[in-house]
């Protein structure tokens, strides 16, 4: 009876040990589960930080670039204002126009000049971006159709210029002539006349 009870002892506590040896094993690995877990963590919030560092020079970058464009051309200019969003849990950007505090229609209030202008900025705000830098070349086609009024185009003209030294962009355009000729010919550092002959666009 002796016997078969320290036999049955010898059993509890080689039980013992092995669950105890599991139980060492377990707490290491949850301690190796925690170091990761927060180590993940430190690593997803640096990727929201640069996420959000990013963002903001996007948003000032193309805001900046777009609302100066604007400026030079209108007398009252609106301002483009960049904003990211969290949708569908995705980000997403959202381009409005303001004028003095307030979100507005240029369509609705000034045709689609201000549109034309701020898409133009965009493409450059883009093309600035760019890494590794592309070969800068601009090709437009009427890119400011819309836009009113001759003052507004002769802006347009000197804006463009301005950006292109500045920026060392070389843009090749077409012009739908809402200024005299003389005077595009003046702004421009080239100019190609072209006419359609049988079908066939040439230059003259």
């Amino acid at each position: 009876m002796i016997q078969e009870l320290r036999k049955r002892l010898e059993q509890r506590k080689g039980e013992r040990q092995k669950v105890q040896k599991n139980l060492n094993l377990l707490k290491s690995e949850l301690i190796r589960l925690i170091k990761e877990l927060h180590r993940h963590e430190e690593a997803r919030e640096i990727v929201r930080l640069v996420g959000l560092k990013t963002q903001q020079q996007l948003q000032f970058h193309i805001s900046n670039i777009t609302s100066l464009a604007l400026e030079a051309v209108f007398p009252h200019p609106y301002e483009l204002v960049v904003e990211f969003v969290q949708r569908r849990n995705k980000t997403e950007c959202d381009l409005y126009f303001v004028r003095k505090g307030h979100r507005v229609d240029p369509i609705s209030e000034s045709g689609l000049g201000a549109v034309d202008v701020a898409a133009f900025a965009l493409r450059v705000a883009a093309m600035s971006m760019l890494q590794p830098k592309p070969n800068n070349i601009l090709i437009l086609d009427e890119p400011f159709k819309h836009l009113k009024g001759e003052d507004t185009n002769h802006k347009v003209l000197d804006m463009i210029n301005e950006i292109s030294k500045k920026l060392k962009i070389q843009i090749l355009m077409v012009s739908d002539e809402r200024i005299p000729r003389e005077d595009i010919i003046a702004a421009a550092d080239k100019v190609f006349e072209t006419k359609i002959r049988k079908g066939i666009t040439k230059i003259i």
